[in-house]
């Protein structure tokens, strides 16, 4: 059986990404950074997935491999490829997703999930497509051969 999985991102991710094509490689980070990820198998396709109200699929990579990281050693390994523009701002946004201001201290040096993607894609707005499962703010694995949801 062949998976795929739905991840949901930001637009800002995305619009960093997209506008500095070609990559080689991205770090779709999660900034919790407190459960292995272990949906796919390295191959698989992974897709992006806009928060909503837009609720588009809108590029995607394949799964390279997961791991659970500090902020520091991320920034130092994929720096621009994470999706921000410089380390401030991915310890912004990860203080703004965990809602949780002892995250801004950079003293502190927060562990989040990376999910690396090589060959990532980044369709044009008139490529993407409407997710009909709803605005799903967490996100889904696919058996592909059948579509149904896992």
């Amino acid at each position: 059986m062949v998976r795929l999985f739905v991840g949901v991102t930001d637009k800002a991710w995305f619009d960093q990404l997209s506008a500095s094509v070609p990559h080689d490689e991205v770090n779709f980070w999660q900034p919790s950074g407190t459960t292995q990820f272990r949906a796919l198998q390295p191959g698989e396709l992974f897709l992006f997935k806009l928060h909503a109200p837009n609720n588009f699929i809108v590029g995607g990579g394949i799964f390279g491999h997961a791991s659970i990281a500090p902020l520091s050693l991320a920034w130092e390994a994929f720096g621009l490829k994470n999706g921000v523009s410089n380390r401030s701002e991915m310890r912004a946004r990860i203080a703004s997703y965990r809602r949780d201001p002892i995250a801004l201290d950079d003293k502190q040096d927060p562990v989040i999930g990376c999910r690396i993607l090589t060959q990532p894609f980044f369709w044009p707005g008139k490529c993407w497509f409407r997710d009909h499962i709803g605005n799903s703010r967490v996100c889904t694995s696919y058996a592909a051969t059948t579509g149904r949801r896992r």
